[in-house]
């Protein structure tokens, strides 16, 4: 096994946990820079606000995405176990790692191996859902095999 879940969730939650600081960060900056703007008159003050506007509503919605990711991280149970691929499972297959959880693509475990942590929406997902170890599923025309479900 490439990795605990437990350390693939705190991964996952730090990763998380990042995105939201960054977008907040983000919007912070934005919301000083209006401000900002609202002391002086220009003649160009309304294409920059429209701008600053438009990556506010940008970083609300990442921001909002980011939050939905952590809630649905806090309904992992990592200390459960199941045979068949369900959200919360960690599956090795014959290419890679995933961890069934949250959209956050790929994540570097500290002794260097590689996890791919999907949601349930992905389309691999759709593939290995409810399969075990030593079934296969097919997927981008290549077969996969599943060693192991954790």
């Amino acid at each position: 096994m490439v990795a605990n879940k437990e350390e693939l969730y705190y991964k996952c939650l730090d990763t998380v946990n990042k995105q939201i600081d960054k977008y907040q960060n983000e919007m912070d900056q934005i919301k000083e820079s209006m401000e900002n703007n609202d002391a002086h008159t220009d003649y160009d003050e309304d294409d920059s606000k429209g701008q600053l506007l438009g990556d506010f509503e940008k970083y609300a919605e990442y921001l909002d995405n980011s939050r939905k990711m952590k809630e649905k991280l806090a309904r992992i149970d990592r200390k459960h176990y199941t045979e068949q691929i369900d959200f919360g499972s960690v599956v090795e297959t014959s290419e890679n790692y995933y961890f069934i959880s949250a959209a956050l693509g790929k994540i570097t475990l500290d002794e260097g191996s590689t996890v791919y942590a999907i949601s349930t929406d992905a389309p691999i997902y759709q593939e290995m859902k409810g399969k075990k170890a030593g079934e296969s599923f097919a997927f981008n025309d290549k077969e996969h095999k599943i060693l192991e479900v954790h």
